[in-house]
C-alpha cells in the first residue's frame, strides 16, 4: 500500500466511476481499475461495488475513506510541516531560568519570542544555575537564563551571552526603617546601616556568583556579612524580609515583586548583577536559533 493507492481510491470514491477518475488523475482506466483491486487484495476486503451501470462504495470502504483523506492531508502538509519546523516557525524551544530573571529579563523575552513564534511550545523550567549548567551539558534544555561564574567562565561547548546587568537594592523590613534601627537618607541606606543585621541570602551551593557577590559587598567595608537565614527562592527571601527575620541584598527589578512589610532601598556603591543566556554551541535546534535571531 502506498499513497499512490490510496489517492486512487479517494478519486473513485468521489467521482464513483472510473472514467471519470482515471481522468481526474491523468491516467487510463485500466491501471487505475489494477490499482484498486491491488489495494482490495491488500486489505482483505472490497472497497466497491461494481455492476456495468454503477459504482459505489462498499460499507468497508465508507468507513474508511475519512481516515484515508485525514492520512492524504497529512501528507500533503508535510512539505509545509518539514519547513516550519526548519525556521524555526513551530516545534518547542525548552527554556531554564533563575527565579531572578522571573522580574527582570525573562516576562519580556517570553512575549516577544511567542509573538514572533506563536506556534512554537515553550517549556520553562525555574532553576538554579548550578542545576542549569549540567542540564545543558546534557542536551536536556535548550536554552537557560543564568547568573554567570566569575569572568563568566563556563564549561565547553557552552556559549554565553549577557542579557542584563543591574544594581542589587537592599530589601529590608520597613518596620525597622519606622523604628529607626535603618537610616535611610534620600533614598539610599547608610553606608554601615546593614553592619549586624542578618543576611537572608541563596546557599553558595546552589548560587555561588550571587553568594559571592553579596558578601564580597560587606568584606569590601571591612564588615563580614551575618546570615541568618538561607533560602534557594527569590520570593522566599522576600517572604522572610517580610516576616523581619533580616535583610536581603537583591537585583533592582525585584521591586516588581511588592510585599507588605518590606521596602527596597538603594546602596552606597552597590555591586552589579548580570544575568545572561547560555546554551550549547552544537545545538542547531531551530526555535534556539530563532531565539538567538531574535536577540
Amino acid at each position: 500500500m502506498d499513497t499512490r493507492q490510496l489517492r486512487h481510491f479517494v478519486a473513485v470514491a468521489d467521482t464513483l466511476h472510473f472514467g471519470r477518475a482515471a481522468e481526474r488523475l491523468t491516467m487510463t482506466q485500466p491501471p487505475l481499475s489494477q490499482s484498486i483491486m491491488a489495494l482490495e487484495r491488500t486489505l482483505g476486503a472490497p472497497l466497491f461495488v461494481r455492476t456495468k451501470r454503477s459504482v459505489r462504495l462498499t460499507a468497508f470502504g465508507e468507513q474508511w475513506l475519512p481516515q484515508v483523506r485525514a492520512a492524504l492531508a497529512a501528507v500533503d502538509a508535510l512539505p509545509e510541516s518539514a519547513r516550519r519546523l526548519r525556521d524555526g516557525l513551530s516545534g518547542r524551544l525548552s527554556l531554564s531560568f533563575v527565579s531572578t530573571a522571573d522580574y527582570s529579563v525573562l516576562p519580556d523575552l517570553v512575549r516577544r519570542y511567542a509573538e514572533a513564534y506563536p506556534d512554537v511550545e515553550i517549556g520553562l523550567v525555574e532553576a538554579t544555575s548550578d542545576v542549569q549548567i549540567p542540564a545543558l551539558l546534557a542536551g536536556e534544555r535548550n536554552a537557560g537564563i543564568i547568573i554567570p561564574p566569575p569572568d563568566r567562565a563556563l564549561p565547553e561547548p557552552l556559549a554565553y551571552r549577557r542579557l542584563v546587568s543591574e544594581p542589587l537594592v537592599a530589601a529590608v523590613p520597613t518596620a525597622w526603617i519606622d523604628d529607626g534601627r535603618l537610616i535611610v537618607r534620600d533614598g539610599v541606606l547608610a553606608p554601615d546601616a546593614l553592619a549586624g543585621a542578618p543576611l537572608i541570602l541563596f546557599p553558595r551551593t546552589v548560587a555561588p556568583a550571587f553568594h559571592d557577590l553579596v558578601t564580597g559587598y560587606f568584606a569590601r567595608r571591612r564588615r563580614p556579612a551575618r546570615i541568618g537565614q538561607e533560602a534557594i527562592q527569590m520570593q522566599t527571601i522576600i517572604s522572610l524580609v517580610s516576616a523581619g527575620l533580616g535583610v536581603a541584598l537583591v537585583p533592582a527589578s525585584l521591586r516588581n515583586l511588592a510585599r507588605a512589610g518590606v521596602r527596597y532601598v538603594e546602596l552606597t556603591a552597590p555591586p552589579t548583577l548580570e544575568t545572561g543566556l547560555a546554551w550549547r554551541r552544537d545545538d542547531d535546534t531551530p526555535t534556539l536559533r530563532a531565539l538567538l535571531r531574535l536577540l
